[in-house]
C-alpha cells in the first residue's frame, strides 16, 4: 500500500493568533494520528507558477490513515481554533 502525503499551502494568513492556536493543537493531533512532518515553512525557491507561500508536508502510511487524521476529533478541534484565520489549500496525495 503506498504512503500518502498531506500537502497544505497557506494562501493568506489573516489572523496570526488563530494560526498559532491551530498549530498548537494540529501538530500533536497529526503526529498522534501517525503523521510525520517532512517539511514546513516558506519555499527556498519557487519556479514556473509557484508562489512564495508557507507550505506543510506530512507523510502517512496510507491515504486512509491521512483521511482518518483529518477527520479525527483532535484535528477537528484544531480546525475550529483556526476558523477563518487563514486561507489554505490542503490535499492528500497517494505516493507511488
Amino acid at each position: 500500500m503506498p504512503k500518502a502525503y498531506w500537502v497544505t499551502t497557506y494562501r493568506e494568513m489573516k489572523n496570526p493568533e488563530k494560526v498559532a492556536a491551530y498549530a498548537k493543537l494540529a501538530g500533536p493531533a497529526l503526529t498522534a494520528a501517525g503523521g510525520r512532518f517532512l517539511a514546513r515553512g516558506e519555499p527556498s525557491t519557487v519556479y514556473e507558477s509557484g508562489l512564495m507561500q508557507r507550505t506543510v508536508v506530512l507523510e502517512f502510511e496510507s491515504v486512509e490513515q491521512a483521511v482518518a487524521a483529518h477527520d479525527s476529533p483532535a484535528y477537528q478541534a484544531a480546525l475550529a481554533a483556526l476558523g477563518d484565520g487563514a486561507d489554505r489549500d490542503m490535499r492528500i496525495v497517494a505516493g507511488l
